[in-house]
Parts: C-alpha cells; structure tokens; sequence
C-alpha cells in the first residue's frame, strides 16, 4: 500500500461554481460570522470555506477520483477495511479567495499509514492533498485523513448488577418479580416505610404486614448522571427520588422522557421494565409538563 503514497486521487477537479456573494453570505449567517472583510464590494470568502468550492455536490464535478485511489480504497476492501470514518484535516491558506474566482484543484495520496488497532477496529489512515489553484497560482492546501477500517467485534451488552436480597428485602423483590410494588406497614401503628426494614421506625414493632402501591407519584427530587460512565448504562439519564402516592419515596430511574425534561414536582407513573432474562425492576415513566 505504500506505493500508493505521491500518486493521484483527483485530477482535474473545478469547481461547480466560481467563489460568489450568495454562498458567502450564507456560510457567514450559519457560523454566525458577522466579519465586516466578508461582505460588501471588496469581499473576501471566509479561509475556511476552501472546502466549500470544491466540492461535488450531490453530483459530483468534472475531473473525480483518479484510478490509483480507486485501486487503494479496493485493496484495502479486499483487506477486510471495509468501513471508513473521517478523522481530521488540515488546511493552510496561501491568498485569499474573492467573488468570481473560479478554482481548480489536484488531489495525491500523501500517506498511507501501517496498520493501526483503534477502538472502532484495526485498519489503515489514509491521508490525501488537495492542491486549489485560480489559474496556475496556489491559493490553499487541504490536508483530509480517513480511516479504513475492519470493525472490532463488538463485546456482548454488560448486565446490569444484580441487587442485592437478603432476609430483610427478599418479600420486596418477590413482588417485583410479579409486577407488584410492596410496601412494607407497621401491624402494631399501621405506619408505611420504604426501603424494606426489620422494624417500626415510628414505634419500634417487629410485626409487619404489606400494602400494594398503586403505582402513581411525583418526582421529589433528581439528579442526571453523566459520569462516570458504567457498563449497562447509557449516561446521561435521570435518577428519581420519588414520592408516591402512599407518601413513601423510592429511588429508581425516570424514563420516557428525555433526561433534561425531568423537573421537580412531574407526575410519574410505575412500570416494570425487564432488562435481561433475570432482572426486572421498577421505573418511573414521566409526563413532560
């Protein structure tokens, strides 16, 4: 593949159009570029659009890839790189361009890099120099750099961790597993309490009996976890300190809406939602107000 590198991947290329007012004037309101050089009677394209007036458009320009580049981008197929993801470019400006310039340009394979193990895959960087001229004068370089690559196998979705059941909590999950939400109640006091105790808080009694939630609430309290990020997980996304119905408050995730919707006091519905072949838990669906 190193024999690619000095040999053509463009020859010939014009520009569709010469440089113009109109796509100036446009390209400034989108980056909100409000520089007085490029406007007026004596304007001057912005630098960065060195780009825009070469390139093909939807179908394509006259002088397109060269055989050499064909053949390389073919090889590296045939290598098993058969994804590609633009990394980066570079460009250096040489004079400026103005309205009725009309640009040419040539483009070589500059480098082909060994073969590199990144997180997408194993493949190649590939490097390419374009060359934009108004008549015979250099006006700019643009340096642009792919990587064809063989996408890396995937690693089989992480479980997310398993909660933990004990003597105290098992009759909680036992109701989880049925789609129910108990919540434990003082048979000495009748007081409801949530998480799942061995005792009263309020009055101290070991006997207890259950009550279902009926599975409505609102959000007391939030925050968005975006980091760390942790296998299973998809930061950001909501964490609820929920108030239900009951008047007990239970910590789980606010779902079904995006995760900068939540807002204090957003009414909230329980489902329960399975995660794997073994895990069920309760969640919250939120109501964007």
């Amino acid at each position: 593949m190193k024999a690619y590198e000095g040999r053509a991947a463009a020859v010939a290329g014009t520009g569709r159009d010469p440089v113009n007012l109109p796509m100036i004037r446009h390209w400034c309101e989108a980056m909100g570029d409000r520089n007085p050089a490029y406007a007026g009677p004596d304007a001057i394209a912005p630098p960065t659009m060195l780009q825009a007036w070469i390139m093909g458009g939807l179908d394509g320009h006259a002088g397109g890839r060269a055989r050499p580049y064909e053949e390389l981008l073919a090889l590296l197929d045939e290598e098993g790189c058969t994804s590609v993801v633009a990394t980066d470019c570079e460009q250096e400006y040489l004079r400026p361009l103005r309205p009725g310039d009309e640009v040419a340009f040539d483009t070589v394979i500059e480098s082909v890099s060994e073969r590199k193990t990144t997180k997408l895959g194993t493949g190649h960087f590939v490097t390419t120099r374009t060359d934009v001229r108004v008549g015979s004068e250099l006006v700019g370089t643009h340096r642009f750099r792919i990587l064809k690559y063989a996408p890396a196998r995937r690693k089989q979705r992480e479980r997310r961790p398993r909660p933990v059941v004990n003597r105290d909590n098992a009759g909680f999950w036992e109701g989880v597993r049925e789609h129910r939400l108990l919540i434990q109640r003082c048979t000495a006091c009748a007081t409801l309490r949530f998480p799942w105790l061995p005792g009263c808080h309020a009055c101290g009694c070991p006997d207890w009996d259950t009550v279902e939630a009926e599975g409505t609430g609102t959000v007391f309290s939030y925050v968005v976890m975006h980091h760390p990020p942790f296998p299973a997980f998809e930061p950001p996304y909501a964490i609820g300190l929920v108030e239900l119905a009951e008047g007990v408050r239970i910590v789980s995730n606010v779902v079904g809406v995006p995760y900068d919707k939540v807002r204090i006091g957003m009414p909230v519905r329980l489902e329960f939602r399975r995660y794997d072949e073994e895990l069920t838990l309760p969640v919250f669906q939120g109501v964007a107000q």
